[in-house]
């Protein structure tokens, strides 16, 4: 739940702002539910929209000085102008889009250390915006993506870590956010020594999943890339356990080639 009261400079009772999410989980390519609920002050006020924002912050990880940009992924217009009246209560519906590109904060129920999301609600009146503090969302991956993550789970690769970069400049243009998540896993036994960790890095759209694969292999021996694009239905057929080991034995250098 996110409460916010909008300042009044005569010292009188202010309107206040009340965001309660329905569904405080969702994923990429899925949807916010929830109600805007506002409360009349002692004076009544004219609202020129009010907005839910999902916001995360994507390069804490690199910030040695710990401090947080928060970036905004999406923002959605929950109303338009409206007039509030002293003491008057309004409740407002909605239902926010997730970009299909949104970080995923938690795995089989994990969260992911360092990726906190949430959401934003914004109040413009005249020329003030009030924003309220943020409400944590859970993202889990889409059906599509959660396949291939499962495959790293039953291949024995621990996970190492997630972090958000900005993304690359010959990437489609999907839209919002400017960056893309790595997530990396550490090497099972009988990888351990000749691959190092191997990364993540999921490129979806409504139509379709980019799967980009890195090995990062010893010093001397090139980084090994894969690139696996299908529809999303495509991705739920897909033996990856099998494509994802396929993929390791052809890396350059391998012991035996």
């Amino acid at each position: 739940m996110i409460f916010m009261r909008l300042s009044d400079a005569d010292g009188a009772s202010a309107p206040s702002v009340t965001t309660v999410l329905a569904t405080p989980r969702t994923q990429p390519g899925g949807v916010l539910c929830g109600e805007v609920r506002l409360k009349g002050g002692d004076a009544g006020v004219a609202i020129d929209q009010i907005c839910l924002g999902l916001v995360t912050s994507p390069y804490a990880a690199h910030e040695a000085d710990g401090h947080r940009t928060n970036e905004e992924l999406s923002q959605a217009q929950v109303s338009g102008p409206a007039v509030l009246r002293p003491g008057e209560e309004k409740v407002i519906t909605f239902q926010a889009a997730i970009p299909w590109r949104t970080p995923i904060s938690e795995i089989g129920g994990r969260h992911l250390p360092g990726m906190a999301l949430g959401v934003r609600t914004e109040v413009a009146i005249a020329t003030i915006v009030g924003r309220s503090d943020l409400e944590l969302v859970a993202v889990k991956p889409a059906p599509s993506q959660s396949r291939v993550l499962q495959a790293f789970a039953r291949l024995g690769f621990p996970f190492k870590s997630a972090v958000l970069q900005p993304s690359r400049g010959e990437d489609p243009p999907h839209g919002p956010p400017p960056f893309l998540q790595k997530i990396a896993f550490y090497c099972p036994g009988h990888h351990a020594g000749v691959v190092h960790e191997v990364d993540v890095t999921f490129v979806p759209s409504s139509s379709d999943l980019v799967v980009e694969l890195q090995a990062d292999q010893p010093p001397g021996r090139p980084t090994h890339i894969g690139r696996f694009r299908m529809s999303h239905e495509e991705a739920l057929r897909t033996d990856w356990p099998s494509e994802i080991d396929r993929w390791l034995m052809t890396r350059p250098g391998r012991a035996g080639r």
